[in-house]
């Protein structure tokens, strides 16, 4: 039975800014609400994940993002710009972000930063990993005038070969008309400004020697500007002599092509090509309807992609090239060069806002594996390499329906706990960006109102027992609660909290929060209790975990995690992100960012293995079997599922024999699992892992031997599972007619945001179909005209 909910408030922040990471293998997404994501990119629905998040302050909109090359960082370094005109360099090691003002005397009253632009990257020698320091904050130390030429040099090293980098520039444009230069190196270090213009500076861009400065402001304007003598060297003006000239017309991108092309796009709705030497116009597109905000570009240079407020698509243009002229003489035969327009694709439902190009590195050949083919007349055709190769650029496109395309929204934390010491009542706590939402789910038989045709679906209502708000709105890290219903703690950036939850049974629906002084700790990125409730688990942001008692508050010990088998202080391990503990209370598996597991064992204080991430991805979801304590089940990015014995150093009997790999023939499953769940009986043996793409997957016998793994269920097969009630009778049904035991599938109704077993058979769901999310964003849908309407 499943019993079903969507009671839940839950609205995503619009993404505001896309940059892609200098090997073009990752992307950074900006939030509206100060957040930023790290996504590694795939080129299917497969492989996509979210591997870093990270809460920046929630009074700062991020209105820019670059990531450029910097010398001895493997992942280069990344920063934003904001409307109240600080920057902020994202350290993707700590977790954190850094916030400081170039040139105080100026940004300090109010300077808005609109767009900031790297210069390419020259050398690409360097490959030595560094860890990121300290960014130190240094303003200009001239006089008023902060628009005069710096005669500082631009600092550089010199590589082991000879050969010298220079550290890169970022240019940033900015309201009051200026275009300012800082250097990054050890030091964000305030270099230059380029001379005040009249109106505000919207965009800017580099050249691809990176000599010259194109910037475009609010009064129509292109400027180009030598880097080095700080002079105009010429201007266009854009859209002379048609309407929407003038002071009212607003540049709001550029991009520098390796051609020689500049392209611009601006408030008119025109994306306008330009001979970049010369200034003249090559070609000019009015196929946009309101202002052009985003441009980007192919690898190749070849590709433009444009987007524009008050449609939800992008539109591409390529470069054709045609010959004219006699063939006879080749000095007669001319190559003529054209942007022409392709085509669009509407994706969104809401205004798109940035655009970004990366490149797909997902083992294609693990992931995809030729299969034996099926005893079928007509074999599935779901493929995602039809739109997503290996290698190939892609478009990600983002904007106020808060999704990357092609990737949907990241969902709230959730985390249910049964059999409390509340009536054995069942709990849900749901992590929000500010505040704590604790719920007690009742399940009640009957048709659920948006599945009516469905007769085993059933109805949970969530009855709201306590909400909890963060200090000063800080902003949620992470967030737990114990199996007990007792206590529950969360992390916002300042420090972890432990709060208590009674019930005064004289009143009815009386709920008290107290609040237990945890000791002196700094704030976490995960937080876990042991399975009796009497530990927390804290992960703390100096990649340490410490161990505390809840009853008595003490720190009882501290791990350091290492990937070798030396007691090494050196604090050099990736941020923990995930943790579990094993029902007898003898483990704690820690999951790192990239994927990275340390093993612990509670009962001597000490770590007891450590497991290198696994096909080089990333861990999704996690925990210990309650059968069997000493196995771990842990899923991966790649949607690979592995059963590992703890306690013997070694893949599982169930992981040795063969490798779980979710069946992407299903036409319903694509998407990383985002989540799995046990039975609640101590003998089960079985994990159901689901994603929020509507399918939860059912594999059995994890502590046991395996047996050869079936092919992928036909289309018919899966709609006879729908007629099935109880996840359990469909596993045995399916057992006693096929012997197919190791996975069972049965679709969800609506996209889940989260799924957990209240008692065997027995399904709770969190789902929210996507028609009423984005009903709640402040930002319109964009109206689409049907024909014939």
């Amino acid at each position: 039975m499943q019993y079903k909910s969507s009671s839940i408030d839950y609205k995503p922040s619009p993404i505001v800014a896309l940059a892609t990471s200098p090997d073009d293998s990752r992307v950074a997404a900006g939030h509206e609400d100060g957040s930023l994501e790290i996504w590694l990119v795939s080129p299917g629905a497969v492989g996509w994940h979210c591997q870093l998040t990270i809460y920046g302050s929630p009074n700062s909109r991020v209105s820019s993002l670059v990531w450029c090359h910097s010398n001895g960082y493997s992942l280069g370094r990344l920063f934003s710009s904001s409307i109240d005109g600080s920057v902020s360099e994202w350290d993707l090691f700590e977790l954190r972000q850094r916030r400081y003002y170039i040139c105080l005397n100026v940004l300090s009253i109010g300077v808005s930063i609109w767009q900031m632009a790297s210069a390419p990257y020259k050398n690409p020698h360097s490959n030595e990993k560094k860890h990121p320091q300290y960014i130190k904050m240094i303003s200009d130390s001239s006089d008023d005038d902060d628009c005069s030429e710096s005669d500082n040099d631009i600092d550089s090293v010199v590589t082991t070969d000879g050969s010298i980098v220079e550290d890169a520039n970022v240019a940033m444009a900015c309201d009051d008309g200026c275009v300012r230069i800082c250097t990054v190196s050890d030091e964000l270090i305030y270099h230059k400004s380029l001379p005040r213009v009249s109106g505000r500076t919207l965009s800017v861009t580099w050249s691809q020697d990176a000599d010259k400065i194109f910037s475009g402001s609010s009064d129509g304007l292109i400027r180009c500007w030598d880097f080095k003598t700080v002079r105009e060297v010429f201007r266009i003006t854009v859209g002379l002599g048609e309407l929407g000239s003038g002071p009212e017309l607003c540049i709001w991108s550029l991009l520098s092509l390796r051609s020689g092309t500049l392209v611009s796009a601006d408030s008119n709705g025109r994306v306008q090509f330009w001979d970049s030497q010369m200034g003249t116009l090559l070609q000019a597109h009015s196929r946009h309807k309101g202002d052009v905000n985003a441009l980007s570009a192919g690898p190749s240079h070849n590709m433009v992609f444009s987007c524009w407020l008050g449609w939800s698509g992008v539109i591409l243009y390529k470069l054709s090239r045609d010959v004219s002229g006699s063939t006879d003489k080749k000095s007669s035969v001319r190559v003529i060069e054209k942007w022409v327009y392709v085509g669009y694709s509407r994706a969104h439902t809401h205004d798109v806002r940035a655009l970004t190009v990366a490149v797909p590195i997902s083992r294609e050949g693990d992931v995809y594996r030729k299969r034996k083919k099926d005893r079928v007349k007509k074999p599935h055709d779901f493929s995602f390499r039809k739109w997503g190769h290996i290698g190939v650029p892609m478009l990600i496109s983002a904007g106020d329906d808060t999704k990357l395309f092609a990737y949907a929204a990241n969902e709230p934390p959730m985390q249910l706990v049964l059999n409390t010491v509340f009536n054995q009542s069942p709990l849900l706590m749901i992590q929000a960006s500010k505040w704590l939402d604790v719920f007690c789910v009742q399940s009640k038989t009957g048709s659920h109102p948006d599945t009516s045709s469905d007769p085993c679906a059933g109805i949970a209502t969530t009855d709201m027992v306590v909400r909890v708000k963060s200090k000063a709105s800080q902003k949620i890290i992470c967030s737990s609660m114990s199996n007990s219903g007792v206590f529950f703690s969360y992390s916002d950036e300042k420090k972890p909290s432990l709060l208590k939850l009674n019930k005064i049974e004289a009143q009815k629906s009386a709920w008290t929060i107290e609040k237990r002084k945890l000791p002196n700790l700094p704030f976490a990125h995960s937080m876990c209790f042991t399975y009796d409730s009497s530990w927390l688990m804290i992960a703390g942001n100096d990649r340490k975990i410490y161990v505390v008692n809840v009853e008595s508050l003490i720190l009882i010990c501290t791990y350091t995690p290492h990937c070798k088998d030396i007691d090494d202080e050196i604090l050099s391990e990736p941020p923990l992100t995930r943790m579990f503990t094993s029902p007898d209370g003898q483990w704690l598996a820690a999951v790192n960012c990239f994927g990275d597991v340390y093993i612990f064992n509670l009962e001597i204080g000490r770590q007891h293995w450590f497991i290198s991430r696994l096909d080089g991805a990333s861990v999704t979801a996690g925990g210990f079997t309650p059968r069997n304590s000493n196995i771990l089940v842990i899923s991966t990015s790649s949607n690979q599922v592995y059963a590992i014995d703890v306690d013997a150093k070694q893949l599982g009997e169930w992981s040795t024999r063969h490798k779980f790999t979710l069946p992407r023939s299903c036409p319903k499953f694509c998407g990383e699992v985002i989540g799995l769940t046990f039975p609640p009986s101590l003998n089960a043996s079985s994990v159901i892992v689901y994603n929020n793409f509507e399918t939860p997957v059912i594999v059995k016998d994890l502590d046991a031997p395996v047996r050869k793994l079936p092919s992928s269920p036909s289309k018919k097969e899966l709609k006879r599972k729908l007629k099935g009630c109880d996840f359990e009778k469909k596993v045995e049904k399916k057992t006693k007619n096929n012997g197919k035991e190791d996975f069972e599938i049965t679709p969800f109704d609506e996209p889940v945001l989260f799924a957990g077993l209240l008692s065997k058979g027995s399904l709770f769901v969190m789902e929210k179909p996507w028609s009423r999310v984005i009903t709640k964003f402040d930002a319109p849908p964009v109206h689409r005209h049907i024909y014939g309407t």
